[in-house]
């Protein structure tokens, strides 16, 4: 059920005045309220090497260890845990949790790391904006892999994700976003005072990513006030607009609550009880990810089928690669260090097919009915009849993933060469491109017009238009992939295309959909954590998408259909 962004207006604000926000009874200590106890502590980071930190733990007098408890992160801790401050979170929590407004709950509120000057005469290194305002994964692995356990030393932590909430105020607001967002297997639920979803450190692509990503199971509570900051940044009010209006579009459960006030944790100090009190309604029921089901406006609805989520198909395995389909529906795939080529057969069986491959990675059917694989481990592209013999087609050339066109020639990348070698039908090589930085996955569009050529170490995959004798013209960056803030690698990894000419790319971020002219237009989650290193369109009718990731193959139903790699297909025209 969609839930539409709730935007809450006092009369001072609907009249232009400024409000005046005061913490209400439920920041005010009771009497007969049991009060929990907090202790602080020191850490120093690892993942963000030599900075130093405080951080408060509140444990609730209902704790007891017998029983695992839910927890709840706040950024910028030492502005959250005063009795006297914006928030009172342990007052807070005393009050709801008596009150059994949430469930037993222990704070780890925690502020940002400092690198200490190593002399007076120095000045100390400020982590905050490092860490709150990075689009990327790392805040949420330091919490993950640091905090929590240590935390955990002590005290009976839940780890179960539905347990888990986490907070902040500005830069800590989408902080605490972006560490729910990155991992929602250990966070999802989510308060953002005033966030931070400007361009300070590229904070503003959310409400883009929001909207192209397949839904998380996420519930998030913003706050902010119309006279917050306009800087170089960009605007608070418009940016946190943005951010809740693309979560309502995409099906979140959100709440987004407007006031008078500026960059301050004022409003938000005064709305914690309240905002607790939504974040944990109907507690212990899970929060699931919002339906993608026919007629919804989120555009990922449109490739996927709401009844089906990812299945594991194939497990045990070290690193799986170069999915591929025959003309039954069969998949077949690599699993590299083991050298072995497996089949998945119809009824989900999954058989060897060849051992002692070579370590073989990229593998594509062809119109004579062979496997052809890149044999890198022994320089060489060849090719399997369906017995399993093998013959050599090219030798002394490097290789990762191929391309078999209707009259059985062949495109295959060579990342440490930064090359695109041909095949032709007569076996004859030759280099057709080269100057990618790192050219990965290769795969023709549906009517082999274009060649598509991932490179793993940018945000690009190029476009190549295929001439009469094999030869490559007219070549562009054009379908722009979205990436992690970190880097400007989207470790572009191998692809598939569907009957309407969208390209599916294995992508760091997920499996990213790009429509003909280029664009992202959804972003398919990634089954498990870890890398995504390809995927194929199988099955009878071409409606089941496979992808490899790491040690597993995965499935699940689509309501695209892919095509026959070795038939050309004219796609409709794309809307532009």
């Amino acid at each position: 059920m969609r839930r539409a962004t709730v935007l809450l207006f006092g009369l001072a604000a609907l009249l232009g005045a400024q409000e005046v926000y005061q913490p209400g009874p439920d920041s005010q200590r009771k009497p007969n309220v049991p009060q929990g106890k907090v202790t602080q502590h020191t850490w120093t980071s690892r993942i963000y090497p030599g900075s130093v930190r405080d951080y408060w733990v509140y444990v609730p007098a209902q704790y007891r260890p017998e029983k695992p408890a839910c927890v709840m992160v706040f950024q910028d801790g030492s502005g959250f845990v005063r009795d006297d401050g914006h928030s009172r979170v342990p007052i807070v929590f005393d009050n709801l949790i008596h009150e059994g407004s949430m469930p037993v709950t222990i704070a780890i509120l925690i502020n940002p790391g400092v690198l200490p000057a190593l002399s007076p005469g120095q000045q100390a290194r400020f982590n905050r904006s490092y860490e709150y305002d990075a689009v990327d994964d790392r805040y949420a692995r330091f919490l993950l892999e640091e905090i929590l356990p240590e935390v955990g030393k002590s005290h009976n932590l839940s780890t179960d994700p539905n347990d888990r909430a986490i907070s902040g105020s500005s830069s800590g607001g989408i902080a605490a976003f972006n560490a729910a967002w990155q991992r929602p297997d250990a966070f999802r639920r989510v308060v953002s005072y005033v966030g931070s979803f400007t361009n300070l450190r590229g904070g503003d692509v959310f409400s883009g990513l929001i909207r192209k990503t397949e839904p998380k199971p996420l519930r998030v509570f913003l706050q902010d006030g119309t006279k917050d900051q306009n800087i170089y940044s960009g605007s608070w009010y418009i940016a946190n607009q943005d951010v809740a209006t693309a979560l309502a579009y995409a099906g979140y459960d959100v709440k987004f609550v407007v006031g008078t006030d500026g960059h301050s944790g004022r409003h938000g100090g005064s709305i914690l009880p309240d905002a607790l009190r939504w974040l944990w309604r109907d507690y212990p029921h899970p929060i699931l990810k919002p339906a993608t089901s026919p007629g919804e406006r989120h555009y990922v609805s449109l490739f996927l089928d709401p009844s089906s989520d990812w299945e594991v198909v194939s497990a045990g395995h070290r690193f799986t690669e170069g999915p591929a389909v025959d003309r039954e529906g069969n998949v077949y795939f690599s699993d590299i260090p083991n050298s072995r080529i497996h089949r998945i057969g119809a009824d989900g069986k999954v058989s060897v097919f060849k051992e002692d491959t070579g370590g073989v990675n990229g593998l594509m059917f062809g119109p004579d009915g062979k496997l052809y694989a890149c044999q890198n481990g022994r320089k060489r592209i060849v090719a399997y009849s369906p017995d399993g013999s093998e013959s050599v087609i090219a030798e002394g050339v490097n290789s990762n993933d191929l391309a078999v066109n209707a009259k059985g020639e062949i495109y295959f990348s060579d990342p440490p060469g930064k090359k695109v070698w041909f095949i032709d039908a007569q076996r004859n090589k030759r280099v057709v491109h080269e100057g990618l930085e790192f050219p990965n996955g290769v795969r023709l569009s549906p009517d082999h017009a274009l060649l598509m050529v991932a490179d793993f170490r940018s945000r690009w995959v190029w476009s190549f238009q295929v001439l009469p004798d094999g030869s490559l013209a007219n070549g562009q960056a054009f379908h722009r992939l979205e990436t992690a803030d970190d880097s400007s690698s989207t470790n572009a990894d191998g692809m598939t295309v569907d009957n309407e000419g969208h390209v599916y790319v294995a992508t760091r971020l997920g499996l990213q959909i790009c429509d003909a002219p280029g664009r992202v237009v959804a972003i398919l989650r990634k089954p498990q954590n870890g890398a995504l290193s390809n995927a194929v369109f199988a099955g009878r009718d071409l409606d089941w998408l496979y992808v490899t990731a790491g040690d597993k193959v995965f499935r699940r139903h689509m309501r695209r259909k892919g095509v026959w790699p070795w038939q050309p297909v004219k796609p409709p025209a794309p809307r532009l």
